[in-house]
């Protein structure tokens, strides 16, 4: 990972010093933030471009979209259930080195499932690069009756490079020993917080798909 005025360029491992300098700011110890870094994971963000650092933005990639109807190969229908396509990702467009997962090197993926929790279903299609494929139509026959799948809105999403950590991460015996002694809470918290920012250049977008890492409880 390689730091230049205080943003994160990548993932691939952690910038000691920076955090370390960022746990001085706020008055964390050295061995707390050690503790810190141990939990972390790499994650990708896909966000609208609008979101995306002004650092990134000249050679930024769509990778991702919101919504809209699937193109699947021949043969292949909505999955069963057919609940909305939720996302279409540009597996070849991802920055592959940032993960700490295996995904594709190339082709989409498809994700169905209804935008509530816990979901009914859920399904992840592959789709190759270079298959034969067809937009499916919303609409389908049930007993005679027409049906009318949901639809979400189209919206292409870009990939910026992220971090998350171990929601448990402040149990540990260093961090639990500075709480319980004169240890700031606060003081801890704006600190996770700016060394999650620092990737987004001090703000990190709201609402977000994120693929890799830990996922927020």
């Amino acid at each position: 990972m390689s730091v230049a005025h205080g943003t994160i360029a990548g993932m691939t491992s952690i910038d000691e010093r920076l955090v370390h300098e960022t746990a001085a700011e706020y008055g964390v110890p050295g061995p707390v933030a050690q503790e810190f870094m141990a939990r972390f994971r790499p994650c990708l963000y896909l966000v609208p471009h609008k979101e995306v650092p002004p650092s990134r933005r000249e050679n930024v990639r769509s990778a991702a979209r919101t919504g809209g109807l699937p193109a699947l190969p021949d043969g292949v229908d909505w999955p069963e259930g057919r609940a909305p396509l939720v996302l279409s990702v540009d597996c070849a467009a991802l920055p592959h080195d940032v993960l700490d997962i295996e995904l594709p090197a190339d082709g989409h993926l498809l994700i169905f499932t209804e935008i509530e929790y816990p979901p009914e279903s859920s399904v992840v299609l592959h789709i190759p690069a270079g298959a034969r494929t067809t937009e499916r139509a919303a609409t389908y026959e049930s007993n005679g009756e027409a049906m009318q799948i949901r639809v979400y809105e189209p919206r292409t999403l870009y990939p910026v490079p992220g971090l998350t950590f171990d929601s448990d991460w402040q149990g540990g015996p260093q961090t639990r020993a500075f709480l319980d002694g004169d240890g700031d809470e606060d003081a801890l918290d704006s600190f996770e917080e700016a060394v999650l920012d620092a990737p987004f250049a001090g703000h990190r977008p709201g609402v977000c798909v994120q693929i890799g890492g830990f996922s927020n409880p």
